[in-house]
């Protein structure tokens, strides 16, 4: 084995062990495993936490979703409090995301609506990152 070869192997291996031990977040529309991906990520009515370890998901309700205003900050922080690593949704406002940087939480773009496909897409690697934030929807109630 090269040098070469053998420092692609270490890296591949630490890669696996982190991708191997995240809790992933992503906007659901209802409480269940078919539940389809939820376009708005402050008023989605849930979220699907999801521990690559274990492979267990639970549900966390939104509460942000009845706000009159700063959904997207009050449903980043609901995420950041869970010690979420990651959120794959499909779009994100800026003031929401200013909540998850900080907490070094990346987001990557959904490829589709289906819960079990974007979940199989990052573990393969094939999520984009979310680069594409928008400036929200402030004072309108996420409409």
């Amino acid at each position: 084995m090269t040098y070469v070869h053998l420092l692609q192997s270490i890296l591949h291996k630490r890669m696996k062990a982190r991708i191997n031990n995240m809790k992933i977040a992503i906007p659901v529309d209802d409480k269940s495993i078919e539940s389809k991906v939820c376009i708005s990520f402050g008023r989605t009515p849930y979220f699907l936490i999801y521990e690559t370890d274990t492979k267990q998901s639970v549900f966390l309700d939104n509460n942000a979703i009845a706000s009159q205003g700063g959904a997207g900050i009050k449903a980043a922080q609901a995420i950041v409090d869970e010690g979420v690593n990651i959120l794959i949704t499909p779009r994100c406002g800026e003031n929401a995301a200013e909540v998850l940087k900080p907490a070094n939480i990346k987001l990557y773009k959904t490829v589709n609506d289906s819960i079990e496909d974007n979940i199989e897409a990052f573990t393969n690697g094939k999520l984009s990152l979310l680069d594409d934030i928008h400036a929200g929807f402030h004072n309108h109630g996420g409409k």
